[in-house]
């Protein structure tokens, strides 16, 4: 009787890989204790309008701990303003494997003039 052991092989490093990968669930901004961004004064006398994505370090309390523009909107003063605002806010911290960690949240926010 001839034995492969290679499906077998194969099969035990995916169970190992897979079990070796966390399970994450990001932040999630409390919109309720969230005020939105004020428009700039100098952006809307400028008519400027973008998307801003923005990327926070949530601890597992909730509160940012670390900011910063991952894409520009092309407004230094609008990324600023979003910035600063959501940074006040408090998230619902993300989980690894189950419990309250320490992870990334990415925000995008549209700042458009009606």
């Amino acid at each position: 009787m001839k034995i492969t052991l290679i499906p077998f092989l194969a099969a035990l490093l995916l169970s190992m890989s897979a079990s070796s990968m966390a399970a994450e669930v990001a932040p999630v901004l409390d919109s309720k204790n969230c005020d939105p961004p004020k428009y700039p004064k100098a952006a809307l006398m400028n008519e400027e309008q973008g998307t801003v994505a923005l990327l926070f370090l949530i601890a597992a309390d909730g509160k940012v701990v670390e900011s910063k523009v991952d894409k520009s909107s092309g407004s230094k003063s609008l990324d600023k303003a979003a910035l600063n605002s959501f940074s006040q806010c408090k998230f619902k911290p993300g989980t690894k494997d189950g419990k309250t960690d320490q992870l990334w949240a990415k925000i995008e926010f549209v700042w458009k003039l009606e």
